[in-house]
């Protein structure tokens, strides 16, 4: 006698002791945690899009963008300007400067820590005369949009833990990425864009730190809102497109009986990640439609591309990326992280610096004026800098023109431009070597809980709970958003 098939999902099949006690539990979970939400301060149910809908407060932001300098510019040649440093040339570092601070391999070893110079001339800039490299001659233009922080600070000493940190709000690896807090937190204004997308610019230095996905991935927050990473070339993303042979009329029902399929399957053993599933599904689905317009910047004007560089016709490049973003921002999508590598100079800092400063000048200063000339800098928060900065001593003789800057976590250099940012200022003071904050320091905490501030955000209460605490962004201790900076 031939048996009835067998539905795989069907429930009284699936129904067994433990998952009679799993959904019990869920179902006990469900009527807390709807209690929870109903009573918590700050919480709102979530939307289709996954997000939590956490406005806490009136916006200045509608959408973040990125520039972040994986590796290391250094604030010492760029933008705070010391000019005892010519007097004081080759001295030994104080040991009262030092202050015991540890050091990285690449200089603990070394005899002598020894000062140098600036390896370009500084001028004054703007309205208000800010001291700026000439190694960055576009970014005068724009130096009255700007606040010029010179006083940021972290722990971590060393490249992954210190862009992990900045990133993450944590050193160690596997936390959610800020892009992906944003989108958890007030989700997307484009449904057919991701809230989060990331641009890694091409990367012109042998011995760049490499960059990996978790910089920009989800953690334990739900998957649909990891950053996705467009690449250059005619694949913007992977496996976007149809298979050969596939009719684009066939695509739409078999998408709608996939997600009927994961919906049962949700129901019966309630793993997030299947959500996460069948939101990737249809976000795939519209991509399909707005990726290849977004790409395609043969609809820009020649004065667009003359305004971000030659290289901007160029898939890839940092300016290519910083014009890709302005379009990103006219879609209204609330994340966009560009990363440039190649800034770690422990050697031959006076030829490398100067190449990097030529790629990344132009375009920055021209993703400024683009939006601001399309109205959409009042509302789109830009940040430029990179996980830590460099030291006043040399690695390596400072009388040749090998030596290079070893990692400063205690004082560098960042800007904010836009939503609300105090224009035209600077922010902080260092002593005369660089070296310490004098006045006015401005944690990676503190930075983060800015910047979801300007998005309407209390960093505070935008919370998770994972492995039965309340987890946040800026971590466990008191953080207050860096507001001095803010108009």
């Amino acid at each position: 006698m031939t048996k009835d098939p067998i539905d795989p999902f069907d429930p009284q099949l699936m129904l067994t002791r433990r998952r009679l006690l799993g959904h019990g539990g869920i179902g006990l979970g469900a009527v807390a945690l709807s209690g929870l939400l109903d009573a918590g301060a700050g919480r709102a149910a979530a939307r289709s899009d996954g997000s939590a809908l956490l406005a806490h407060h009136v916006a200045k932001a509608r959408r973040v963008i990125y520039l972040f300098m994986a590796g290391a510019p250094s604030q010492v040649d760029l933008f705070d300007y010391k000019p005892d440093l010519d007097r004081l040339h080759g001295s030994e570092l104080p040991d009262s400067v030092r202050g015991g601070q540890r050091l990285t391999g690449m200089t603990a070893g070394q005899d002598k820590l020894r000062v140098t110079r600036g390896i370009a001339p500084f001028s004054r800039r703007g309205a208000n005369g800010t001291w700026l490299s000439d190694l960055l001659p576009h970014h005068g233009d724009i130096i009255d949009d700007i606040a010029l922080v010179k006083t940021v600070h972290t722990e971590a000493i060393n490249h992954d833990p210190a862009i992990t940190f900045f990133q993450t709000g944590n050193q160690q690896p596997g936390r959610p990425s800020l892009g992906s807090w944003v989108s958890y937190g007030i989700g997307s204004e484009n449904r057919d864009l991701p809230a989060f997308v990331v641009l890694l610019s091409n990367n012109v230095y042998a011995q760049a730190q490499p960059l990996y996905d978790r910089l920009w991935g989800s953690g334990f927050l739900p998957g649909q809102h990891q950053g996705v990473r467009l690449r250059s070339g005619d694949d913007p993303v992977h496996f976007l497109g149809d298979p050969s042979g596939a009719r684009p009329q066939d695509q739409r029902p078999m998408l709608d009986g996939l997600a009927r399929l994961n919906a049962r399957q949700h129901q019966l053993v309630g793993d997030p990640d299947i959500q996460a599933r069948i939101a990737a599904y249809e976000m795939a689905y519209r991509m399909q439609m707005s990726v290849p317009d977004l790409s395609d910047l043969s609809q820009e004007p020649d004065s667009i591309f003359d305004l971000y560089g030659e290289d901007s016709r160029v898939p890839g490049t940092f300016a290519a990326n910083c014009l890709l973003a302005r379009r990103l921002a006219e879609r209204d999508v609330r994340f966009i992280q560009i990363y440039q590598r190649g800034w770690d100079h422990h050697s031959h800092i006076e030829r490398h610096h100067p190449t990097l400063c030529r790629m990344v000048d132009q375009p920055a200063a021209a993703l400024i004026k683009d939006l601001k000339t399309r109205g959409l800098l009042d509302d789109t928060l830009v940040i430029f800098g990179g996980e830590f900065g460099r030291t006043v001593y040399a690695q390596g003789n400072p009388d040749g023109d090998s030596y290079g800057r070893d990692h400063h976590p205690r004082c560098f250099s960042m800007w904010l431009a836009g939503a609300g940012v105090q224009a035209g200022r600077s922010f902080g003071e260092t002593d005369e070597f660089c070296y310490n904050i004098v006045e006015g320091g401005v944690h990676v905490h503190e930075l983060n809980a800015t910047i979801l501030h300007q998005l309407g955000i209390d960093h505070q209460r935008l919370s998770y709970r994972f492995q039965g605490l309340d987890q946040r962004l800026t971590g466990v201790e008191p953080v207050r958003p860096a507001l001095h900076l803010l108009a």
